[in-house]
């Protein structure tokens, strides 16, 4: 049960931030963070890509990201 209503309150305060930065609905806004809740290890190596420059990441590197743990 804990852990249930800790990873709602996160999905709640991904889409309350997507919702006031993007000027989005309340329903476009929990669509998108569900849709990073789910797909949190492609979403994670998308964001290293990119800060990344597009240059290869370790693979240890890898290993190493969670997002929320």
């Amino acid at each position: 049960m804990a852990q249930n209503t800790r990873n709602l309150s996160r999905l709640m305060c991904i889409s309350w931030d997507i919702q006031k930065r993007r000027h989005n609905t309340r329903s476009k806004a929990l669509t998108a963070a569900w849709a990073i809740m789910t797909n949190e290890d492609i979403t994670v190596q998308y964001l290293a890509r990119k800060l990344n420059r597009n240059k290869p990441v370790a693979k240890q590197a890898l290993t190493q990201y969670s997002l929320f743990n």
